[in-house]
């Protein structure tokens, strides 16, 4: 029988029901209907400025200040017609979450009465404190001026809750002094440096008309389902987003029965709330399941433009956790919310191309012949390589290092894998000789009532954080509650920058009268030869290959935030963003320090709350329980029995232990040392060991103590009541 407190919960969980299901409407009936869609631009702005904004979006034109007015009043309009009273500035600061500042259409008139009214001017450009988010350092709290900017190429839309209806406008957001205070201004300069290295190197190849370059992202955002009512009894999982305790259940997910199982109902009534809400803002989710972990799921939209799919992620998760308050849930989106079982990751499939040259990573039936296929993946081969440990700092948070290297995550080494097929093509190049391409075959299941379908050439890796999966890379190492703006940003500038080195080596032989085929092929040689060693294939958990990895290949094993980010510092990371002009040499310092301030307080929040729960709950309670325990074992003697006092004995030994590692965590907690990276150090080094040797007494003293008296819904609970 658990505690009174926890029986509540049982009996408030078992009373719900699922919501009741509304008739799904007609996909074409609520596609992007609360989006300012181009379609919409159409009907309501004079055809000369609809022809302006449209080429801006598709061709990446310069924005015509001209046209703001005309379109702000055909957004003010379509949106009050919605039922919306205020529109926001949306945009993304360096935390991962979502900002914006509200403000109303209405205008007061002299003569006591109220107007709407919505300028090009307030479209164009907001004002928020630049001061009050994190800058690292770029802006003191005495100056206070940052502003927003109206980013065009990604559509307006209708936000809709309880309280009202709001025009959101994604925008940008930069400091007085100009440096960019957000995600989104990065990713937009990163996609402008792959569109003109690759235009160069298109053109090279031969290719007269070329579309404008943009790189894609379909990103599967995973996360965990618990019920509400177990959520107010756990000070953890609402203030850190993870179990700080909690004993492993005797049924985890050994039995592989989860994964691609059947749906809860109540889970399914939520899922399609969610899918319904994207739907009208012109978010493609297309797949949803069960993930491996018991009340672990996923949802999966199709591949957008980069841009757009940042800001339709972030859309995916505010919309998850709004949602699941209305259906009794909460929605954890950190990286490991219960230890012991598969934590939460968010894999970024990205590849790049246009209109013109279609998908630039799509190798066709036969890559051996693919030339222009072969450099592209060339350029991502020779830029992970050279940029590795940069990969791995923008995926560093001190949540996603609980996941990274276990059995759910791929390891802390970035390696690639690019299937049997490819590494065989690009071993050819490497030997001298470039002859075929294997390829898939049929697969037939020996009835004959089953179809015969194609073979894939190549098999999957999921060991491997940075994988060819056919037609993109799969960058499977980022975690649940990330922006995906970083890890984009990183790809899109590490691709710019191949790209850019090949189109010189391919300009200087062709100056010297070589052949674009054979200048194409020694170039493709040099990466295999020099970068070759990122290539592996095999288990990325085995104790072997890391070892292989750093001693024979020179890879690195970052395993932790305070060992990746200060890659933020080194030169050449410096150097390569200020050389394609998408981070300053400034701004790139500004995150290093916002991310390492973010690695400690998330741990030193943890520790506190370790602390507060040991010393308030666990140790009471289980102090309690031992009075009670020690009044049974007397009165069993004063009766003759002879009860063993060995489980007493040890309860009591573990509940000494808790408040003597409790003290340790509150000294360590009050020693850190200044300056970001010695702090950072202090904190993967001392705080999480001591952190860990207080869970190993509290979770010991979890399987000893009467249910009854457990302060805690136990993992058992959270997990498997549904």
């Amino acid at each position: 029988m658990p505690s009174p407190e926890r029986f509540a919960a049982l009996q408030t969980i078992q009373r719900r029901k699922p919501a009741a299901v509304q008739p799904a409407p007609a996909l074409s009936e609520i596609w992007a209907s609360d989006v300012f869609t181009l379609d919409k631009m159409k009907e309501a702005l004079p055809r000369s400025v609809f022809k302006s904004i449209q080429k801006t979006i598709r061709e990446g034109g310069k924005l015509d200040p001209s046209v703001a007015d005309s379109v702000a009043m055909a957004m003010k309009e379509w949106a009050t017609s919605r039922g919306a009273l205020y529109y926001a500035h949306v945009f993304y600061p360096l935390t991962n979450l979502t900002a914006e500042k509200h403000d109303g259409f209405i205008v007061p008139k002299g003569d006591g009465r109220a107007i709407t009214e919505f300028t090009g001017k307030l479209l164009v450009q907001g004002e928020p404190d630049g001061s009050s988010f994190p800058n690292g350092g770029l802006r003191s709290t005495f100056e206070a001026r940052g502003y927003t900017a109206w980013d065009v190429t990604s559509p307006a839309w209708l936000m809709r809750t309880p309280n009202g209806v709001t025009l959101c406008i994604p925008t940008v957001f930069v400091s007085w002094t100009g440096e960019a205070l957000d995600k989104k201004t990065p990713l937009l300069r990163s996609n402008a440096a792959v569109n003109a290295q690759a235009q160069r190197l298109l053109k090279l190849l031969g290719n007269q008309e070329v579309a404008p370059i943009n790189s894609s992202c379909g990103a599967e955002q995973e996360y965990f389902l618990v019920d509400n009512a177990f959520m107010s009894l756990r000070p953890d999982l609402q203030l850190a987003g993870r179990s700080l305790f909690g004993a492993p259940p005797a049924k985890g997910q050994q039995f592989d029965d989860h994964y691609f199982g059947a749906i809860p109902e109540r889970v399914q009534v939520f899922m399609q709330d969610v899918e319904d809400q994207l739907y009208r803002l012109g978010v493609p989710a297309k797949t949803r399941h069960n993930e491996v972990a018991p009340g672990q799921f996923e949802i999966a939209p199709v591949y957008e433009a980069a841009n757009v799919a940042t800001d339709h992620q972030q859309l995916i998760m505010t919309v998850l956790k709004s949602t699941a308050k209305r259906h009794g849930f909460t929605c954890l989106l950190h990286e490991k919310p219960f230890a012991g079982v598969n934590g939460s990751g968010k894999h970024v499939n990205w590849s790049i191309g246009n209109s013109t040259q279609g998908n630039l990573l799509d190798p066709g039936n036969t890559p051996h012949e693919n030339m222009q296929f072969l450099l592209f993946c060339g350029g991502v081969i020779r830029g992970v390589h050279q940029y590795g440990p940069l990969l791995r700092a923008v995926i560093a948070t001190a949540s996603n290092d609980h996941r990274l290297g276990a059995n759910e995550a791929p390891p802390a080494i970035i390696s690639m894998y690019l299937g049997s097929q490819l590494e065989d093509v690009f071993n050819q190049i490497k030997a001298g000789e470039l002859k075929s391409s294997a390829s898939g075959g049929v697969m037939r299941l020996g009835v004959d009532s089953l179809p015969e379908f194609p073979k894939d050439a190549g098999d999957r890796n999921r060991t491997s954080p940075f994988a060819f999966t056919g037609n993109r890379f799969e960058f499977r190492a980022v975690g649940s509650g990330q922006s995906v703006a970083g890890p984009l940003v990183a790809l899109n500038t590490i691709l710019a920058d191949s790209l850019g080195w090949m189109a010189d080596q391919l300009e200087g032989r062709l100056a010297a009268g070589e052949s674009v085929e054979s200048a194409a092929f020694a170039v493709l040689q040099k990466i295999t030869q020099d970068h070759g060693n990122v290539i592996f294939g095999g288990d990325g958990y085995s104790s072997e290959w890391h070892h292989k990895a750093v001693h024979e290949r020179g890879l690195e094993n970052l395993r932790t935030s305070a060992d990746a980010l200060p890659v933020l510092q080194r030169p050449e990371v410096r150097d390569l963003f200020a050389r394609h002009s998408v981070l300053s040499p400034v701004e790139l310092e500004s995150r290093f320090e916002v991310y390492a301030e973010q690695y400690c307080l998330a741990i030193e929040v943890e520790a506190k709350l370790a602390l507060r729960m040991a010393r308030t709950q666990v140790y009471p309670a289980v102090t309690t329980y031992l009075g009670e325990l020690a009044g049974s074992l007397q009165e069993q003697e004063s009766i003759g029995l002879s009860p063993s006092r060995d489980v007493a004995q040890q309860i009591a030994a573990l509940n000494r232990q808790v408040l003597d590692r409790a003290t340790a965590l509150e000294t360590a907690l009050g020693s850190a040392p200044h300056g970001a990276s010695a702090h950072m150090r202090h904190c993967a080094d001392q705080l999480m060991p001591l952190m860990g040797e207080l869970r190993a007494a509290v979770d010991g003293l979890e399987v000893l103590v009467d249910d009854t008296a457990w302060p805690f819904p136990t993992y058992q609970e959270m997990l498997f009541v549904r």
